[in-house]
């Protein structure tokens, strides 16, 4: 059994008394192929979400997109009514297409109804923390997030929403919305490979807002590499255990939310937080950002 007070330690969310342990969970997985539909075994899927209650996780990731509305509707069904100090954090922005296509849904109405449907889905009056997810960057294009961040405030204001968050984001945007609302995280991929936010975590550190990295383990193109392969053999770890304990310890303010339809690989996943990376190891693991990439997909 994995010790419950050990999922890496705890991070504070500015401004609130969210106190998230710092291994979580991310339910995308819990949807069917291609995060559409519903999952071959709904069963397996309660099971992981409760599991990972059990084992002391109190911060779910997850979005009425994923499905769509498959993966609220399990979170509803497995753990409802929720436990006190259980955090679920969405994020809006996008909507599918009913080609399985992953479409831009940044308009007032999209927003309002996204977080209505993720109420009603989820089975909450209000949202702890939603993520605005602003679509992937082309070479020269910048979204401003004014308006819809705007449109999020007022629904924080109304009390729909209790905190917000931003996700897919430059260090350009993080600053502009700064100045319309107080945000307490950031999802963005990251990872070993892919580090391009090192920056931006460095300063939302010194702001004490969280980071959470989507695509940890590289998403659809899993991390492969011989320094990560030579370091899970030393430590007796597999290659994933060793990625998330370096993010666990490359700074305080990161928060993993490995995602996993298997309760199985639900523990494996935790063990990272018992790993402890040597400065050699951390150095050895630092170079394969020079070596690898890893393409961004839509999360």
């Amino acid at each position: 059994m994995i010790n419950q007070t050990n999922l890496g330690g705890s991070f504070t969310l500015p401004g609130t008394s969210m106190s998230l342990k710092r291994m979580g969970y991310g339910a995308m997985q819990l949807a069917g192929t291609g995060v559409w539909g519903p999952p071959r075994d709904v069963d397996a899927a309660i099971a992981v979400l409760r599991e990972a209650v059990a084992l002391g996780i109190n911060h779910i990731d997850t979005s009425d997109f994923y499905g769509p509305h498959v993966t609220n509707q399990i979170i509803r069904r497995a753990l409802h009514p929720y436990p006190e100090g259980l955090a679920i954090v969405t994020k809006v922005g996008a909507r599918r297409g009913e080609d399985k296509s992953w479409q831009v849904a940044l308009s007032s109405k999209e927003l309002v109804d996204a977080v209505h449907d993720n109420l009603q889905n989820l089975g909450l009056e209000a949202l702890d923390v939603v993520n605005l997810r602003l679509p992937d960057q082309q070479e020269s294009a910048e979204v401003f997030i004014e308006k819809p961040l705007t449109v999020l405030a007022d629904l924080k204001r109304q009390g729909l929403i209790r905190h917000i968050g931003l996700s897919n984001i430059t260090p350009q945007q993080f600053a502009e919305a700064q100045s319309i609302t107080e945000i307490v995280c950031v999802q963005n991929q990251y990872n070993l490979a892919h580090r391009d936010d090192d920056p931006l975590i460095d300063q939302l550190a010194r702001l004490n807002i969280a980071f959470t990295p989507f695509f940890p383990l590289g998403g659809f193109t899993p991390l492969q590499s011989s320094a990560l392969e030579a370091a899970a053999a030393l430590l007796k770890a597999t290659p994933m255990q060793v990625a998330l304990a370096w993010l666990l310890q490359r700074s305080p303010n990161i928060l993993l939310i490995p995602g996993t339809s298997s309760v199985e690989h639900l523990r494996e996943n935790l063990k990272a937080a018992t790993l402890q990376l040597t400065p050699e190891t951390i150095a050895d693991l630092d170079s394969i950002a020079a070596n690898a990439g890893v393409t961004a997909e839509m999360h």
